[in-house]
C-alpha cells in the first residue's frame, strides 16, 4: 500500500470519492462539477484518514508512557512499610475488654 502524502491519493479513496459525488449529483450539473466535487470529497477523507492516523500515534504514545510509568525498575526494591499507628492498638484493645467483660460475667454469675 502506498503511502498517502497530499499528491497521492489511493484508488480506493478516489472510488469513495466519486461515488458520494454521484450520489449527490444535482440535475444539470456538468462532469466536470461532479469531478470537482469528488476531488473535494477525496482531500476530505485524505484528510480525515490522517487525523485519525495522528490520533491513534498519540494514544500509542500515551498508553506506552502509561504502562512505562507503571512498571517498577527492577533495580528498586520496594519494601513494605511498617507504621504504627493507634489503628494497631484498637483490635487488642477490644480483645481484651471482650476477656475483662467475660470475666466480670462468670464472676457475678458464679457469686
Amino acid at each position: 500500500m502506498a503511502k498517502n502524502n497530499p499528491k497521492t491519493i489511493s484508488p480506493e479513496t478516489q472510488n469513495e470519492a466519486m461515488q458520494f459525488a454521484k450520489k449527490t449529483n444535482k440535475p444539470g450539473q456538468s462532469k466536470e462539477q461532479t469531478r470537482l466535487i469528488a476531488l473535494g470529497i477525496q482531500k476530505g477523507i485524505a484528510e480525515y484518514k490522517k487525523n485519525v492516523k495522528s490520533k491513534q500515534r498519540e494514544a500509542d504514545k500515551a498508553s506506552k508512557r502509561r504502562k512505562s510509568q507503571q512498571t517498577p525498575a527492577t533495580e528498586e526494591v520496594q519494601s513494605p512499610v511498617v507504621t504504627k499507628s493507634r489503628y494497631n492498638i484498637l483490635p487488642w484493645g477490644l480483645l481484651l475488654l471482650s476477656w475483662a467483660a467475660m470475666a466480670a460475667y462468670f464472676i457475678t454469675k458464679v457469686n
